[in-house]
């Protein structure tokens, strides 16, 4: 395995459990930093990381970062995620009261499983293919839903609802994009 694959399965196992942007740059900074003292060295990737490249990039991972922030950032970030996509609904339906059916609880559902799942088994978290897989199941989820439950409304969310759900969340989104400004801005 070559080092620039070595670095790029750590950094889409460190961006999956959530590593902030910032940290995962300045753990590939000392990882190229290691390689590269290796290689000039005479020895390989494989001699740093050992034979399992993804159990080295988690024992890393749960070294730099702890379970529980880990879990605060997960949760808060799919809380912005869930927040902005009732914000977006409520602008798109135009109505300050939006109700909650099964199908589209069934619909959402079945897009994150599929996900997650397409994603865990590359590696990373991010939306690639995963969503577009995750799309086309949840067209049948929907129909199904409604064939077996029905179309009525479980409940109803107002509007206000989407604005807490971003809160928790945007400390982390806004360190994100701080962090990718920082990492794309040109050297001085």
């Amino acid at each position: 395995m070559t080092s620039e694959k070595v670095l790029a399965a750590c950094r889409s196992n460190w961006e999956y459990r959530g590593i902030d942007e910032a940290s995962v740059r300045e753990m590939l900074d000392e990882l190229t930093a290691h390689l590269q003292d290796a290689a000039a060295a005479g020895r390989t990737a494989q001699d740093v990381v050992g034979q399992d490249v993804r159990a080295f990039a988690a024992a890393w991972a749960r070294a730099r970062t702890p379970l529980p922030r880990r879990v605060l950032r997960t949760a808060g970030t799919a809380s912005f995620m869930l927040g902005t996509l009732l914000l977006l609904t409520h602008l798109i339906r135009r109505t300050t009261q939006l109700d909650v059916t099964a199908d589209q609880i069934a619909f959402y559902a079945v897009i994150a499983t599929i996900t997650v799942v397409w994603e865990l088994r590359r590696g990373s978290l991010g939306l690639r293919r995963g969503w577009a897989v995750g799309l086309v199941a949840g067209l049948p989820a929907i129909l199904l839903t409604r064939y077996l439950i029905g179309h009525q409304p479980l409940f109803s969310l107002p509007l206000w609802v989407a604005p807490v759900l971003l809160l928790p969340g945007l400390p982390f989104v806004l360190a994100d994009s701080r962090a990718r400004r920082a990492g794309s801005a040109p050297a001085e």
